[in-house]
């Protein structure tokens, strides 16, 4: 592997996991407390009608995915915050819509040549150093978002209805909630892809939340969690020459069950 970061695209995809990792980290654990991880992969879904958008009309893809991607998680907020009848149907159309949105303009783009799998799965050995720093950027916004709002935040992932009662916002920071995780999405895309993405969210920070006493714990503990994992996962696609992505995922999904197995057993040996 380390030979391997003697090219500079291995460096930038090391780099662009490692971003990823803060901001999933952050928002994997927010998703987690506050019981929205549905909403979260109809968000992830719903992106690729940002990266059809953008083909067609051939405008740059990540911040035209951003748009779209914030436009439809600011729907889908309001939906569930003001408790619209059929939210959930909602949620569903749109995530649906979104894919299918996003396959039928591309497929409209003149002389379009895009690597449709790229998007799907990732593609973070083509990471070029404009999105690492967009990326950068998004990480900043993120973590500056959630210590200035973390009691906020804080309050509305335990009790919505306390919080309220308290003069916390709840309905803006759940419209904020969404807006991060829409944010997060776009930075996955390159490393895992919108099929995989929520994998990356969910899988650490559910590692994570075993050993935290706080949900700051479960934060860096997240991110940490899923650099290793995707820093592994890179290390085992170049070694064997598989997709990126997949990998990455892959190693995750390993370290989960194997967390979940040990737990188990040491759950017994306690009993016995």
């Amino acid at each position: 592997m380390f030979d391997a970061l003697s090219y500079e695209f291995m460096r930038h995809a090391v780099l662009a996991g490692i971003l990823a990792s803060v901001a999933c980290g952050i928002i994997g654990a927010l998703v987690v407390v506050n019981r929205v991880v549905f909403l979260a992969g109809a968000v992830a879904h719903a992106a690729y009608g940002g990266v059809g958008l953008a083909y067609f009309l051939g405008w740059p893809v990540l911040p035209c995915t951003m748009g779209f991607t914030l436009a439809a998680s600011g729907a889908m907020a309001k939906a569930t915050a003001d408790g619209t009848e059929g939210a959930d149907t909602l949620i569903g159309a749109l995530w649906a819509c979104g894919m299918a949105l996003g396959i039928i303009l591309l497929d409209l783009t003149p002389g379009y040549t895009a690597d449709l799998m790229s998007y799907l799965f990732g593609s973070i050995l083509a990471v070029p150093v404009a999105d690492l720093w967009l990326m950068a950027g998004l990480d900043a916004a993120i973590l500056g978002l959630t210590l200035y709002f973390w009691k906020d935040l804080l309050a509305m992932s335990f009790d919505r209805e306390f919080a309220a009662t308290r003069g916390v916002p709840v309905r803006a920071m759940h419209f904020l909630l969404l807006a991060m995780v829409g944010a997060t999405v776009v930075m996955v895309i390159r490393v895992v892809g919108l099929i995989l993405v929520m994998a990356l969210m969910t899988i650490p920070t559910s590692m994570a939340q075993a050993g935290a006493r706080s949900v700051g714990g479960m934060m860096w503990r997240s991110a940490l969690l899923s650099a290793c994992f995707c820093l592994a996962g890179l290390a085992l696609a170049y070694a064997l020459d598989l997709t990126s992505g997949a990998c990455i995922v892959a190693v995750a999904a390993l370290g989960y069950f194997v967390q979940r197995l040990a737990l188990l057993g040491r759950r017994n040996g306690a009993r016995a």
